[in-house]
């Protein structure tokens, strides 16, 4: 995935955006590294309030977790591209509280919903990629193997829809948290509608 209408492919990292990548990055290695002798994912995951081996801080560390090398590298590629952009909109600490929200409440929202485990910043950059939409509407996406681009407010329909679909019509081997998706994406809407008014900017 690539946009041509706002900033560069190339951009500057931003700093919370970077250490988030470190974060999480470093955390996926002691996964790779511990869960042979203590089962660190299982640990780490979000698991059904009512499965006998939930805790409340699994609402924070299930968004730094993840369940494979494409897993994290498709959220840290995403959470780089879109979050570096707000970053710079609205400053360092405006930043992590949006992020840090939109992945409690992709979590509360997998709680709700589903009786199953989860793990990864999915739920958060979904939050993510809905302000984008929001504030930059009409940037546009080159994504592999669509051969025209589309822009940002149809991209996130898109996802939108299959989490929809995929929630309520979940397949056999759909190991996707697609409520979490929605609950993140619902609450970064929320949000930017909420500050928006507040910031009378307008981005194009």
């Amino acid at each position: 995935m690539a946009y041509n209408n706002y900033g560069s492919g190339f951009q500057r990292t931003t700093p919370i955006v970077l250490n988030l990548i470190i974060i999480n990055a470093l955390v996926f290695l002691a996964q790779l590294l511990l869960d042979k002798s203590i089962q660190l994912t299982n640990i780490l995951a979000l698991h059904p309030y009512n499965s006998g081996v939930f805790k409340p801080y699994q609402l924070v560390t299930h968004m730094f977790a993840h369940g494979g090398f494409l897993h994290i590298l498709f959220n840290m590629y995403a959470l780089w591209m879109f979050g570096s952009i707000l970053e710079r909109v609205w400053g360092p600490k405006k930043f992590l509280i949006f992020y840090l929200v939109c992945g409690l409440a992709a979590g509360i929202t997998q709680l709700i919903f589903t009786d199953d485990a989860a793990v990864g910043a999915s739920g958060a950059i979904m939050g993510l990629m809905a302000a984008f939409a929001y504030l930059f509407p009409n940037t546009e996406f080159f994504i592999i193997p669509i051969p025209f681009p589309i822009k940002a407010k149809y991209l996130v329909a898109l996802y939108a829809a299959y989490d929809l679909f995929g929630g309520l019509h979940p397949g056999a081997i759909d190991s996707i948290a697609h409520f979490a998706h929605l609950g993140g994406l619902v609450m970064g809407f929320i949000l930017v509608l909420i500050w928006n008014k507040t910031n009378k900017k307008t981005f194009y």
